[in-house]
C-alpha cells in the first residue's frame, strides 16, 4: 500500500555528496547533535525551511525540565513522568532522562542559551503534572526561540558543519537494513545521493495532520514517514497531544497559550464564567495535558460553544507582562489584554508521543539510523508527555547518540539501487485542497474523541488518497501531503487497533483504561503491518 520509495531513481546516476554524519532536521534536537557530532565528524544538516531558525523548537515557550533545585530529585521527576505516561513509559528511558537532564542544560548553557535568572539562579516555574518547580525558561516565554537562537549562531561559526537549508530529504536509502543515507532535492529541484556514515533524524513532529495545531507549516511527519518506508519500527502513533490552550479568536491563528500560565496561578473557565477543573481532576487546572483537553471539550459541548476561558487577570499585571511579554503582546495585536481580559481557547494538536522507535541510544530497528525529538519514540513519553519534557529528551539522547556513533566502524561499499515503478505524470488536485481534506478527516475521526465507527470512516476516506503514490511526485508540497497521508494512515489504524482509552488516546466505545489487555505498545512495519509488544519492564518496576 505505502511504496518502499517515493520516486523512480538510480543510484549511478545520481550525484553523490560524502559526510561522516548527516542530520535532518534543525530544531533542538538537530542542532544540538550536529554541534555535538561535529567534534569529532563532518556533518551535513538539511532543514527545509530556509532558515535554522524555523522549527517547532522555535514555538516552545514553557521551558525544558530539568532537576535543578535542591527541594527537588530525580526521583520525583521520574515519578511525575510515569504517572503522566499512563503506564506506557520505559522505566529505563525515564531514568535515563531524569538523571542526565541536567547535565545536558549545562551543555545548552555552555553554547549560549541564556535562561532567565531570579536572584542570581536560574528561575524555575511549574506547569501540568509537575510535583516541584523544574522548568527553566528564558525570555518570559521565549525558551524555544532563545535555545534556537544560542545553537544556530554556534552552528553557522563551526568550520566542521554544511548547512543546507530549503532542502528536502525524499527517502533514505538501505541495503540489508542499514542505513547509507538519504536521496536529496535540492531548492533547483535537482537530486543527490548523500552518503553518510550515520543518518540522525531530527524532523520535529507531525501537527499538519490536523486543521487546528500550535505547530508551524512545516511539521509534516516527514521523518516518520521515511523511516516508515524503508522499513523502520513505528510505534505508538495513536497518542497524539492536543495542547489544552490555543488560542481561540476569530482572524487569530491558533497560537499556544503556555501552560506556565496554569503554574503561575491561571484559571480555566467555562463561557458562563464558571471554574470546572475541580469537576474533572484533584490537580485542577494543573492535571496532565489528556485530561485537561478532553475537560475542556467537555465543557464545550455541554454549554454549546466553541471555547472556553483561560483567566489570569487576579495576578499582578506587572508580573504577568513580565512572566509572559510575547503571549502579552500576541494577544494584544488581537484587542486582547491578559491583564484584563478572559482569553478565549480550545485544544488544537500539538505534539506525538510516538514515532521511530529506538532503544537507548538513539538507533532505530535500522542500523546507522538513529531519531532524536519529536520524530523518535524513545519510551519517555508513554501515552502522554509530562509538560517540557520533549527539549529535555532531545538533549539527553543526542549525547547518546553521538557516544554510539563515535564506535562505529566505516560504512562499506553502496551497491547499486535503481527503483522504476514507472509512475506516469497525472495533473493533480491541488495539494492545498488534499491537504485541507486529510486534515479535516483527522480532525473529524482521529481527534481528541474516537470511535471505531468514526476510525472506520476516517481510514476509507484517507484509503481513498492512495493514487497519490502511484504518481510522479516532484515537488515539496507533493512529498509533504504523502508523508502526511502515510502517517494519517498508521494514526488511524492504530488508534482503531487500540480498544481502550489511555493518555492521549480515548475510545467513546471503550472509555476505560485496560491494563490487562492494552499495557503494551503498538508496532507498526512497513508490510510487516501491526505487532504488539507486551511491556514487563513497566509492569515490574513501575
Amino acid at each position: 500500500m505505502v511504496p518502499r520509495y517515493l520516486i523512480d531513481f538510480s543510484l549511478d546516476e545520481l550525484p553523490h555528496v560524502e559526510t561522516d554524519v548527516m542530520v535532518i532536521g534543525a530544531g533542538i534536537a538537530g542542532l544540538f547533535t550536529t554541534i555535538r557530532a561535529s567534534e569529532e565528524n563532518r556533518v551535513l544538516i538539511i532543514t527545509k525551511p530556509k532558515s535554522l531558525l524555523e522549527s517547532n523548537t522555535r514555538y516552545a515557550q514553557g521551558g525544558i525540565a530539568a532537576v535543578i533545585s535542591d527541594e527537588d530529585s530525580p526521583d520525583y521527576h521520574l515519578q511525575d513522568t510515569l504517572n503522566a505516561g499512563a503506564g506506557l513509559c520505559d522505566h529505563d528511558a525515564v531514568e535515563v532522562l531524569v538523571h542526565e537532564g541536567p547535565a545536558g542544560v549545562k551543555d545548552l548553557i555552555a553554547m549560549g542559551t541564556q535562561f532567565d535568572l531570579e536572584n542570581g539562579e536560574l528561575a524555575l516555574t511549574k506547569e501540568g503534572a509537575h510535583s516541584q518547580r523544574r522548568i527553566l525558561h528564558a525570555h518570559g516565554d521565549a525558551t524555544g526561540a532563545e535555545i534556537v537562537r544560542a545553537l544556530s549562531e554556534k552552528t553557522r561559526q563551526n568550520r566542521n558543519v554544511t548547512i543546507w537549508d530549503d532542502h528536502f530529504v525524499i527517502d533514505l536509502v538501505t541495503v540489508d537494513d542499514v542505513c547509507h543515507g538519504a536521496i536529496v532535492q535540492k531548492p533547483d529541484g535537482q537530486r543527490v545521493f548523500v552518503r553518510a556514515k550515520a543518518t540522525v533524524l531530527c524532523s520535529g513532529g507531525a501537527g499538519q495532520l490536523y486543521r487546528y495545531t500550535t505547530n508551524p507549516e512545516i511539521a509534516t511527519g516527514d521523518g516518520i514517514a521515511i523511516a516508515y518506508r524503508a522499513g523502520a519500527v513505528v510505534r505508538d502513533v495513536e497518542f497524539v497531544q492536543f495542547h489544552p490552550t490555543s488560542l481561540c479568536y476569530p482572524g487569530a491563528p491558533r497560537f499556544l497559550i503556555s501552560e506556565a500560565l496554569r503554574g503561575e496561578g491561571a484559571v480555566l473557565r467555562n463561557i458562563k464564567g464558571e471554574r470546572f477543573m475541580e469537576k474533572y481532576d484533584p490537580q485542577l487546572e494543573l492535571a496532565p495535558r489528556d485530561i485537561v483537553a478532553r475537560a475542556i471539550v467537555n465543557e464545550m459541548e455541554q454549554t454549546k460553544s466553541t471555547f472556553v476561558y483561560i483567566d489570569i487577570t487576579h495576578e499582578p499585571a506587572e508580573m504577568v507582562k513580565h512572566r509572559f511579554p510575547n503571549i502579552y503582546e500576541f494577544c494584544l495585536n488581537y484587542g486582547l489584554d491578559l491583564t484584563s481580559d478572559w482569553i478565549p481557547v480550545a485544544p488544537a494538536a500539538h505534539y506525538m508521543m510516538g514515532g521511530v522507535k529506538t532503544d537507548l541510544n538513539g538507533e532505530t530497528s535500522i542500523k546507522r539510523l538513529y531519531a532524536c525529538g519529536e520524530v523518535s519514540s524513545t519510551g519517555v513519553h508513554g501515552a502522554n508527555r509530562l509538560a517540557s519534557n520533549s527539549l529535555s529528551e532531545a538533549i539527553v539522547f543526542g549525547r547518546r547518540i553521538i557516544r554510539h556513533i563515535r564506535a562505529l566502524l566505516p560504512l562499506g561499499d553502496t551497491p547499486s539501487i535503481r527503483e522504476q515503478s514507472h509512475r506516469p505524470e497525472h495533473p493533480m488536485q491541488a495539494i492545498v485542497e488534499k491537504r485541507l481534506k486529510l486534515q479535516k478527516v483527522m480532525l473529524r475521526y482521529v481527534g481528541l474523541k474516537r470511535d471505531a465507527n468514526g476510525l472506520g470512516k476516517g481510514l476509507d476516506e484517507l484509503k481513498r488518497q492512495l493514487k497519490i503514490y502511484e504518481t510522479c511526485l516532484t515537488k515539496r508540497e507533493e512529498y509533504e501531503f504523502a508523508n502526511l497521508l502515510t502517517l494519517a494512515m498508521l494514526t488511524t489504524e492504530s488508534a482503531l487497533n487500540r480498544e481502550e482509552s489511555r493518555g492521549g488516546h480515548f475510545r467513546e466505545d471503550f472509555p476505560e483504561k485496560d491494563d490487562t489487555v492494552w499495557r503494551k505498545h503498538i508496532h507498526l512495519q512497513r508490510e510487516k503491518g501491526i505487532t504488539e509488544e507486551r511491556i514487563h519492564d513497566v509492569l515490574r518496576k513501575s
